[in-house]
């Protein structure tokens, strides 16, 4: 069941080959705790959904295990909600276009975001105003220790800007198995961002369905962002800062034009694409590897780029961006 020393090119959508010590797949519990028990503790584990949202940089000395806990099934109903429970392996993007099929809204602001079911209460993924706090119910997750499969309410995940307390208190502590979401069965549309707007407009929309708001989604993204299959990327690389109101009155004194949103705390979120941007770097390619020509907020690779090659052009834009605008930025992506 467990494969030594295999390619992990196929499972990363930077694609970057390096070997992992170890591989093997898992389409049930029973089938994880089977491998789990083979590797008897003998190699620590990197979980593998999307792969959308790492960078490897080197060889991997780990077991790597690729979930494929697959499935949709509604749990509960009411007049107006429905609960949908999805398998953490499950593609993001065709749980999105399922609700969306089925007229439930809620996800469709969050059409065609790479990665998997399970990495959406990881990372707390976010797109167009709209996050999955919003609508997530709970999650069941295998205690890798303990053998115990233990159950998430939203407040147990401490959801925050990309984050979740899986990416901090109990980070490689747990392997997340399915995700349950509250949709709504006669939703409220998010058009806030004016790119939406805009986007349905220029479709000749008159009247807003979780449909038509997919799609002018998915036409936004795909005239933004690459596709992974055919240049290798892992979407946005940086996160949108966030900065106290002196910072950004600093800043907004020497660049009156810098897009701003202010925060309920006082603080205020800055357009990271914006900050790469205007420091230059748009479009510029360096070796195998640059910043994507439409959209800043994305390295790529050009083919035959190494995880370390995009993360020393990382470095290079962070330090680039705070020596000319005095902001931190930090990477989304999680760096192997």
């Amino acid at each position: 069941m467990i494969q030594r020393n295999y390619s992990l090119r196929p499972f990363n959508t930077f694609g970057i080959d390096v070997p992992a010590a170890a591989f093997a797949s898992f389409a049930s519990l029973e089938e994880l705790q089977a491998v789990l028990a083979e590797n008897a503790g003998q190699l620590p584990l990197l979980i593998l959904g999307g792969g959308s949202n790492i960078l490897l940089t080197k060889p991997v000395q780990a077991l790597a295990l690729k979930n494929e806990l697959k499935g949709i099934a509604v749990v509960a109903e009411t007049d107006d909600t429905i609960d949908v429970r999805a398998g953490a392996g499950e593609e993001w993007h065709g749980f999105v276009s399922y609700c969306v099929q089925q007229g439930w809204g809620g996800v469709e602001n969050l059409s065609l975001i790479p990665g998997s079911v399970g990495a959406s209460p990881m990372q707390n993924i976010g797109a167009y105003g709209v996050e999955i706090k919003d609508c997530f119910v709970s999650l069941e997750a295998y205690h890798i220790a303990d053998g115990r499969v233990d159950t998430f309410n939203a407040a147990d995940c401490a959801f925050g800007y990309r984050e979740s307390v899986f990416k901090r208190q109990y980070k490689d502590q747990y392997i997340i198995l399915s995700v349950t979401y509250r949709l709504q069965k006669n939703p409220v549309f998010n058009t806030a961002y004016g790119a939406i707007r805009d986007e349905l407009q220029a479709m000749g929309v008159t009247e807003l369905s979780v449909k038509a708001i997919s799609e002018a989604v998915i036409r936004i993204r795909q005239s933004k962002l690459p596709d992974p299959k055919t240049l290798g990327n892992a979407g946005s690389f940086f996160k949108n800062p966030v900065v106290s109101k002196s910072v950004y009155e600093k800043l907004a004194a020497s660049h009156p034009d810098t897009p701003h949103y202010p925060q309920a705390d006082g603080t205020e979120k800055l357009a990271a694409g914006w900050l790469i941007e205007h420091a230059g770097w748009k479009g510029k390619q360096v070796g195998n590897c640059g910043v994507h020509t439409r959209q800043a907020l994305v390295l790529v690779n050009y083919g035959g780029a190494t995880g370390k090659e995009i993360y020393d052009l990382s470095q290079a834009v962070l330090d680039d961006v705070f020596e000319k605008f005095g902001v931190q930025l930090e990477r989304e992506v999680n760096i192997l």
